[in-house]
């Protein structure tokens, strides 16, 4: 990090319990510290392949959501069919493969989740160099974040004469009534819920809340979002992502062609957690939904009654811009009528 972002870094972290005094300027710095160090990047990445993707068959739901959503036959009570895979960045898997083990595994089962599903199975591909012991942990960490969330793997691939280690898992599941990207509306209210029983995983903005959750509480937690799906408490949903809080938002926002306003002092975050770390964080359950004001109530109870913190941090626009307020104070997070993320919508 250079000069200008450390000072910047400072001022952040010296606001971190204060918000309420936040003046325009560092609402404006926070927000671009924010921007560099989520995985924005990594998102704006995927437009390199959105835009070479061909049409799906009809009927069948947009690319660009949590998971592929395939139908089950024309009748819609049939459900829905989920698919996805997630990639571990190679620095991961060869410093923490334990954890890059377990998380392959968890990100697949909350994407699921995102989506008004419930896992069935899980697959894996490894490559690995040799490093008998990087795979043994790669391994042993997909297996116990497995028996966790209670999702068998059934089978995969693997390669243990590549020139490094990676991996890559892919989660089937179902939905019996979809959460999606594309269904956020204008009058929406945005809705986070997220997990604090947890803590930053070595230095990293990685949110863990999981390891040291017992396997039931966890499959509870994950049971929650299918259920909202199927009272139809919510509408559009997201699983926080490495894009953060925010960057997340904006690829629902992408999704549906739409904007949001969001008001920084109604985001719950741990009292000791400074801004800049707590809205860039990835953490293993978070989620962001929407619903009507209507609905709204109930939605935060079913989080409530499980010790999940969730609040209404907002409302869905027709701007397609993502401002944040603080105060009689705006600030622009991200304009997606003059630059899109994904490619998606």
């Amino acid at each position: 990090m250079n000069q200008s972002l450390n000072k910047i870094a400072v001022n952040v972290e010296l606001m971190t319990n204060t918000p309420s005094t936040l003046s325009p300027s560092l609402l404006s710095e926070l927000l671009d510290l924010v921007r560099q160090r989520c995985g924005l990047g990594l998102k704006k990445d995927i437009s390199a392949v959105s835009k070479r993707l061909t049409a799906l068959p009809e009927g069948w739901h947009p690319n660009g959501d949590d998971t592929a959503a395939i139908p089950l036959g024309d009748n819609a009570e049939n459900g829905y069919q989920l698919l996805a895979i997630e990639g571990m960045q190679g620095k991961f898997v060869t410093e923490q493969p334990w954890f890059a083990g377990w998380c392959s595994v968890m990100v697949n089962c909350s994407d699921i989740a995102a989506m008004g599903g419930r896992p069935i199975a899980v697959v894996d591909a490894v490559w690995c160099n040799g490093d008998s012991k990087t795979l043994s942990e790669l391994v042993r960490g997909m297996r116990d974040a497995a028996e966790h969330f209670g999702v068998p793997i059934v089978g995969g691939h693997s390669n243990l004469r590549a020139s490094e280690t990676n991996l890559a898992v892919s989660i089937l599941g179902h939905a019996n009534r979809l959460l999606s990207s594309f269904a956020a509306q204008p009058g929406h209210k945005i809705v986070v819920a997220m997990d604090f029983r947890g803590e930053f995983e070595q230095k990293s903005l990685n949110w863990n809340a999981a390891t040291s959750s017992p396997a039931e509480r966890m499959r509870g937690d994950l049971a929650l979002l299918p259920m909202i799906a199927e009272k139809e408490l919510a509408f559009a949903c997201k699983d926080i992502s490495q894009a953060g809080m925010l960057g997340t938002l904006t690829m629902m926002l992408e999704s549906s062609g739409c904007g949001a306003e969001v008001n920084l002092n109604d985001i719950p975050k741990p009292t000791l957690v400074p801004w800049s770390d707590w809205l860039s964080a990835f953490p293993s359950f978070g989620y962001l939904l929407t619903t009507t004001e209507e609905k709204l109530p109930e939605l935060l109870d079913v989080f409530s009654q499980r010790n999940i913190h969730a609040a209404a941090i907002g409302e869905i626009t027709a701007t397609k811009q993502l401002w944040v307020a603080q105060g009689d104070e705006r600030s622009q997070f991200y304009d997606l009528s003059e630059n899109g993320l994904t490619g998606f919508s």
